[in-house]
């Protein structure tokens, strides 16, 4: 095995490759009523950011006969970590595909491979940062969009959450392994085992979450995926402007794992499901010590206070793991 000067690191969420069985309505939720601002459009891709994201996007939404999630993505910490996890993951036995840059718009080269669940994940590290039309440039020089100029407007992306009916252990153990993420919290079932995991390589509790759902039509679906607002008054403000225009929904609430407020919905164009997400806390501590759950507290550790059952579906639409499954093989 290589070993390299510093072991390769990864900085951050990057973003999240949609396709939409109906793109129509996937771009009029994800635009008009999320409030994301489209950065571009090249050969039916809609290449999407928040309004304090600075990169060229952090969500791309494409036309396809079902909905699906292409991939996710991660940002490397250096340049050179691209390769050195390409090479880390071959020599472990992983298959690598290498994209090249340009590829995807505005993204550098970056390597694709499969977790042991099937989830397809990316890790890159050059992306453009391109600086918007005036009329949507923010007059903070430090700000990329101007806030609230439409929708529930969140300021940026903030993490995915993968559903599997796999053991969840094997994912979180790759995950830690092999690309350095660090176990924050944890729920276990009454034999000790662990069915999901919530995991950073930055100071937010989860970067990625892993959760065992045994009845999930696959190993390899995503539960969520999610956008950062400021504040508990912007998650209400949401749930003023999801109402507006009739569009069911789960929450206000607290979750106990993470402390943060949330509410879910789903893109009624491919099904995703997206979590609308603020507050909570941050971990500063280098010997951090994983919180651990169990089963019999899975009720306060999944929702503190507020709502997570009701009518038509919504215990569901919370609990259990999306429609929206990942491509099949690299």
């Amino acid at each position: 095995m290589k070993k390299f000067d510093k072991a390769p690191e990864i900085a951050k969420l990057g973003h999240v490759a949609l396709v939409s069985a109906d793109i129509e309505k996937s771009l009029w939720f994800f635009k008009e009523i999320v409030g994301l601002e489209e950065t571009i459009e090249v050969d039916g891709v809609h290449y999407l950011r928040a309004w304090g994201d600075f990169e060229h996007h952090t969500m791309s939404i494409t036309s396809g006969p079902e909905s699906r999630i292409d991939h996710i993505s991660w940002k490397a910490k250096r340049p050179e970590d691209v390769e050195h996890f390409a090479i880390l993951l071959k020599d472990a036995g992983v298959s690598i595909e290498y994209v090249e840059a340009g590829r995807e718009t505005g993204q550098g080269e970056a390597i694709r491979f499969q977790l042991p669940s099937g989830h397809h994940f990316e890790i890159y590290f050059n992306m453009d940062k391109p600086v918007p039309e005036l009329h949507r440039r923010a007059v903070l020089k430090n700000q990329t969009y101007k806030a609230w100029a439409k929708g529930i407007s969140p300021r940026r992306i903030d993490h995915v959450n993968l559903a599997t009916n796999i053991d969840s252990k094997i994912v979180t153990d790759f995950l830690a392994e092999k690309l350095g993420f660090k176990m924050r919290e944890y729920l276990v079932a009454p034999d000790d085992r662990q069915i999901s995991g919530w995991m950073s390589v930055t100071p937010l509790v989860h970067d990625v979450a892993v959760m065992s759902i045994p009845n999930a039509d696959s190993s390899h679906q995503l539960h969520h995926f999610s956008y950062w607002l400021d504040n508990a008054q912007d998650i209400l403000r949401a749930a003023d402007i999801l109402c507006e225009h009739g569009i069911e929904f789960v929450g206000p609430g607290k979750h106990g794992i993470s402390q943060a407020m949330y509410i879910y919905v789903l893109d009624p164009g491919s099904g995703v499901r997206l979590e609308l997400f603020s507050n909570g806390y941050l971990i500063f501590e280098p010997d951090w010590e994983p919180v651990k759950w169990t089963f019999d507290e899975m009720a306060v550790g999944f929702t503190y206070w507020g709502e997570q059952s009701g009518t038509t579906g919504k215990k569901e639409l919370l609990l259990n793991a999306g429609p929206v499954k990942e491509k099949q093989g690299i």
